[in-house]
């Protein structure tokens, strides 16, 4: 039973995805006489945990209850107050842990509190689930980084676009529907320079059903080249634009830049380009959890080898385009043997329509 409940606030977690960075996805439900009494997950940074908003949502006097819960309550103070204390004042008999918060800094509180308040404790079930929803915020908590998912599109002989520069479109409506799915998840997106001055995107999020998280758009612009009219820098969108120049950028771009709202970073450089390395650490002080990177092969290509992409989402199209000219998802210098392959773990398929995506990881180490 324990496994179902935990099933069901897994669910109940995902309602925050877009709303909740950098904090965690949390869901949880009361259990009382074999009968859910109340549910509730975190909706948004900042709001009522996921712990309070089951608690609110109760039908009936939760005394003696079991509560079923994705994460490890919190025993802090932050935004709100430590859920463990509400835990305790309302008398619950058990809690059921989903996982650990991974935060070094209160790891096993909650648990080491509930249990010296006479509470029952069941930590672990469906651990590797509760990590798969949360891999973002276990990143983050644990480094101050953000979580770099780099998508790609391709034909089924690897390319991302004509020799004449034609990528419209490669993949189909569903692919297309997903993207948006990981624009409203993430809390940022990423691209070069080119593809602004190439494509123009807006890098917004479109969703049928609903409205919508724009990501924050960052712009990887060493020599501050994107033009002032691009839509990236004139969008009624809530979220902001970030563009990272290096020591190269004029100071007077710069100044534009800035009166059109956009925030500059400037990032030494690194073989005469934007250390990416240092960018993350940059964008992890301003509380951006999560990157999806979209961008060009040179681009992809420079975060691999800086070594900060965490998850790979390879879209492949059953089509084929030929040509030696044509780009593919990952140019640059390359590697000279295939003993120094950058290696992926933990495939999984997925299908839309008449496409395929594979997910995958960047294996660490050995």
């Amino acid at each position: 039973m324990d496994i179902k409940y935990m099933r069901r606030a897994l669910e109940l977690a995902k309602g925050g995805l877009g709303y909740v960075n950098p904090n965690p996805l949390v869901g949880a439900l009361i259990v009382k006489k074999g009968r859910i009494i109340g549910e509730g997950y975190h909706k948004a940074y900042g709001s009522h945990h996921a712990e309070i908003n089951a608690f609110l949502n109760a039908t009936e006097d939760v005394k003696d209850a079991t509560m079923y819960v994705t994460l490890e309550p919190c025993s802090h103070y932050g935004k709100t107050p430590p859920c463990v204390e509400a835990i305790v004042e309302k008398r619950i008999k058990k809690v059921v842990i989903g996982l650990k918060d991974p935060n070094p800094l209160v790891t096993g509180r909650g648990i080491k509190i509930l249990e010296e308040a006479g509470i029952e404790v069941v930590s672990g079930v469906l651990e590797e689930d509760n990590k798969k929803i949360n891999e973002i915020f276990l990143k983050y908590i644990t480094t101050k980084l953000p979580f770099v998912i780099m998508k790609t599109a391709m034909t089924l002989d690897g390319k991302i676009a004509t020799r004449t520069n034609s990528s419209k479109w490669i993949t189909g409506e569903l692919s297309r529907k997903y993207v948006h799915e990981l624009r409203h998840k993430v809390a940022g997106i990423m691209i070069g320079v080119g593809t602004v001055l190439a494509d123009n995107p807006s890098l917004t999020t479109r969703l049928k059903d609903r409205k919508g998280c724009d990501p924050i758009r960052i712009i990887v612009d060493s020599s501050a080249r994107i033009p002032l009219e691009a839509k990236v820098l004139n969008l009624a969108s809530n979220a902001r634009t970030i563009i990272a120049v290096t020591e190269k950028a004029d100071m007077k771009k710069i100044k534009m830049l800035e009166k059109k709202c956009a925030e500059v970073i400037v990032i030494p450089s690194k073989n005469a380009r934007v250390d990416l390395t240092l960018l993350m650490k940059k964008l992890g002080e301003r509380k951006i959890d999560s990157i999806l990177l979209e961008g060009g092969s040179e681009l992809n290509y420079a975060a691999l080898e800086q070594g900060i992409v965490d998850k790979v989402n390879a879209f492949i199209a059953p089509k084929i385009i030929g040509g030696n000219t044509a780009k593919t998802p990952v140019d640059g210098q390359g590697r000279a043997h295939m003993e120094e392959a950058i290696n992926l773990d933990c495939f999984d398929i997925h299908r839309f329509g008449e496409d395929i995506m594979l997910e995958t990881y960047i294996r660490r180490g050995n």
